[in-house]
C-alpha cells in the first residue's frame, strides 16, 4: 500500500529540517570550537590520523553521547509537551556541569546564536524564536534550543538525535584536519568511522535517565582549562 502523501510529505520536510540544523553552514558558530582537541594536539595526545580517531570516537561515547546527546533526548519531549518546568531544569544542568569557562562559553553563545538565526528567518522562523522566548531561558543552552528546533521541526527524535551527533562530528573532524593537521581523505575515513558510531551513541543517549544522564571527562577537562591560556590557538576552546 502506498503511503499517504500527507505523510511523505511530512516526512521529507522534517528531513530536511534536520539537514538544515546539522549543516556546518547554520549561523551558531559550531566550526569555532575544538572542545579541547587543539590543547590535545599540542600536549601530543593527538598527533596522525589514528590518535585524532580514537579521540573523537571516546569524546562521542564518553562525553556526547552521556551529556548532551541524552540533554537533547529528554528535551525534545519536553518542547513538544510544553513542559517548561522540565526544559528549564534541563538547560540549568547543561550549565551547571560545564566543567570549563570555554565550555561553558561555547553552549552559552552557540544557544544564543541559534535563537538569533531563528528570529533572523522572520515567518519561517518565529515557532522556534516564540518558544525559546517563551521559555524564558538565561541564556538557553546550545543542546536545549537544538532540541527546541528539532522538537518543531516534526522529525522523530531518534532521526533529531542522528542529526545532532553528526552535525558535531562533523566539526570536530573539521577541527581535527586544522589542528593536527591533517589532509581531506583522513579527515573523510575519520568521519566515516564516527558515522558508524553514531547509532549506538544515539541508543545509548535514549537509554539514559536523569540519574544516569553524566557530564565527567576529566582529562577534556583539564585539556579545556588549559586552552585558556594556550599561546597559540586556531579555537575558541
Amino acid at each position: 500500500m502506498a503511503e499517504p502523501a500527507g505523510n511523505s510529505a511530512a516526512r521529507t520536510s522534517g528531513l530536511l529540517q534536520l539537514l538544515w540544523l546539522a549543516s556546518p553552514a547554520l549561523p551558531v558558530g559550531g566550526f569555532s570550537y575544538s572542545e579541547g582537541l587543539e590543547s590535545a594536539v599540542e600536549a601530543g595526545l593527538v598527533h596522525d590520523e589514528a590518535s585524532a580517531a580514537s579521540w573523537l570516537l571516546d569524546q562521542l561515547h564518553l562525553s556526547l553521547a552521556r551529556s548532551d546527546l541524552a540533554v537533547v533526548a529528554q528535551a525534545i519531549p519536553a518542547w513538544r509537551s510544553h513542559d517548561l518546568a522540565r526544559i528549564t531544569a534541563l538547560n540549568d544542568w547543561v550549565l551547571q556541569t560545564r566543567e570549563s569557562a570555554e565550555l561553558r562559553q561555547q553552549t552559552e553563545q552557540m544557544g544564543r546564536s541559534l535563537l538569533t538565526w531563528a528570529q533572523s528567518l522572520g515567518e519561517l522562523g518565529r515557532g522556534v524564536a516564540e518558544a525559546l522566548a517563551s521559555a524564558r531561558l538565561d541564556p538557553p543552552s546550545y543542546p536545549v534550543a537544538m532540541a527546541c528546533a528539532a522538537a518543531l521541526s516534526g522529525a522523530q527524535a531518534h532521526d533529531s538525535l542522528t542529526g545532532f551527533a553528526f552535525g558535531w562530528s562533523e566539526n570536530m573532524v573539521q577541527a581535527a584536519i586544522k589542528s593536527v593537521p591533517l589532509g581531506q581523505s583522513a579527515g573523510q575515513r575519520m568521519l566515516a568511522r564516527l558515522a558508524q558510531a553514531i547509532p549506538e551513541a544515539v541508543a545509548q543517549a535514549q537509554s539514559l535517565t536523569d540519574d544516569s544522564r553524566q557530564a565527567f571527562t576529566p582529562l577534556l577537562a583539564i585539556l579545556s582549562a588549559q586552552h585558556e591560556t594556550q599561546y597559540s590557538r586556531l579555537f575558541r576552546s
